[in-house]
């Protein structure tokens, strides 16, 4: 078949050089497919619920928690493998847009999570600070990390089709654009401009992992603990 994903451009952290290799535990092997994220930002973390909005109820499959200092390696991760991405594949589909009334009042965020399922499981969210990045032709494989000593883990595994990433990408850019305004390291309301996606990596294709230093995710809006980015 045309453009079957090549098994070796999957994240397998057992299948690397010592200083990457991460051990999987059985429950996260299978990993989660999301169809939709919310990235909020907290006093020292980032949280970014992967969600399921397929069926009823829409419920979080995987929450992660990540340190501040971690998001810009994950976004220029995430930027080089969408990158060798559309150089073997071309752009990724965008999906459909949700046709809204543009008069409709936004949910705020604890609406939004008063229809969403949550987990006992899920609530407390896996640590990660770092990540392992994969794609084939029509999905990215994000391997969340726990890098301790003495072996690094996966925390969580997540799948997102190819087309969720570059509005992942862009969603990620501007929560870190804003956490770096309210810190005061940026003028206010600077023009969007999203990553250039034009850096050749050093890593085989399909494959970036970040190693000892991780990268992070996004969110906009305004609720508990901080600033949160609305679902896509």
């Amino acid at each position: 078949m045309a453009n079957e994903p090549n098994p070796q451009d999957r994240p397998d952290p057992e299948d690397r050089p010592a200083s990457l290799r991460a051990r999987v535990p059985d429950h996260v092997a299978g990993g989660c497919f999301s169809t939709g994220v919310i990235v909020m930002t907290g006093p020292n973390e980032f949280i970014i619920d992967f969600l399921q909005t397929i069926g009823r109820p829409h419920r979080v499959a995987s929450r992660i928690i990540l340190p501040h200092a971690v998001m810009p390696q994950f976004i220029e991760a995430l930027d080089k493998n969408l990158s060798i991405y559309r150089e073997r594949f071309g752009d990724p589909p965008a999906p459909p847009k949700n046709l809204t009334n543009p008069n409709d009042r936004r949910p705020t965020p604890q609406e939004i999570y008063d229809d969403l399922k949550m987990p006992d499981e899920v609530l407390s969210g896996a640590y990660a600070n770092g990540v392992m990045i994969g794609h084939g032709a029509s999905e990215f494989g994000l391997d969340f990390l726990t890098s301790f000593f003495p072996q690094s883990a996966v925390s969580s595994r997540v799948f997102l089709a190819a087309g969720q990433v570059p509005r992942l990408l862009e969603s990620l850019v501007g929560s870190m654009r804003q956490l770096q305004q309210q810190r005061g390291l940026l003028p206010p309301n600077p023009s969007p401009e999203p990553p250039a996606n034009e850096s050749k990596p050093e890593t085989p294709p399909g494959d970036n992992p970040t190693g000892d230093n991780p990268p992070d995710f996004k969110s906009p809006g305004d609720s508990p603990p901080g600033d949160t980015k609305y679902p896509f």
